[in-house]
């Protein structure tokens, strides 16, 4: 049995997932509507498992709930919960210590998988975020084993890079960087080519090893 948190603002949704985890066997810890909440629950002596942390919430949001869980309670295991698979959003909450993360309209079966996921292994496989790019991020172990390609890149290439670790959107990036749209996608290409990555989650995990972006 898995003692499991759920830090959520929408009731309904809230109480519906609290019936679900119980009928699969798992215990709720607590129930909050936010992170701050959450941590108050937390700095009580109630230590979950795992906790489910929805993303967009009021008086604290998941960003920054997170990132103090990761740094004040690193043995709880936090699963991003959201409605909609945005990349900037994958990319934050994981650099803010989640271990997986799941929509919520997932099948039961997958909220399982990911509940023993985190447990078993330490993070969550799934369809939105490979296994490997969570290990990274979760695991960052000075492993420089992509330092080489780091000598293929020119400078305008590794700007570029530091800025994908960011909330920019591409075309924040081009007025940051002075240039046009175009150009950014044409450092993105070669950034996919030479690194052979297809994705800007992977660029930024990318960066996080080859020492370019320290978390």
């Amino acid at each position: 049995m898995v003692n499991i948190a759920l830090v959520e603002d929408h009731v309904l949704l809230r109480r519906a997932l609290a019936v679900l985890i119980k009928e699969l066997g798992n215990n709720i810890s607590f129930e909050a509507d936010n992170g701050k909440d959450c941590l108050e629950m937390l700095a009580a002596d109630y230590k979950p498992d795992v906790i489910l942390m929805d993303i967009n919430m009021p008086v604290m949001d998941g960003y920054e709930a997170s990132l103090i869980i990761k740094n004040k309670y690193p043995d709880i295991k936090v699963l991003a919960l959201s409605m909609y698979d945005d990349e900037l959003a994958i990319i934050r909450m994981l650099k803010n210590g989640v271990r997986g993360f799941i929509l919520k309209n997932c099948d039961p079966r997958q909220l399982t998988d990911a509940i023993h996921g985190v447990m078993i292994k330490g993070y969550y496989h799934s369809d939105l975020v490979s296994s490997k790019l969570i290990h990274a991020i979760n695991n960052y172990d000075n492993d420089q084993s992509g330092l080489k390609n780091v000598l293929l890149l020119n400078s305008r290439e590794i700007e570029f890079l530091k800025l994908t670790a960011t909330e920019l959107t591409y075309k924040e990036m081009a007025s940051k960087m002075h240039v046009s749209f175009r150009t950014i996608d044409g450092y993105r290409e070669a950034l996919f080519l030479k690194l052979n990555i297809k994705s800007r989650v992977g660029l930024v995990i990318y960066a996080i090893k080859a020492g370019i972006v320290i978390l």
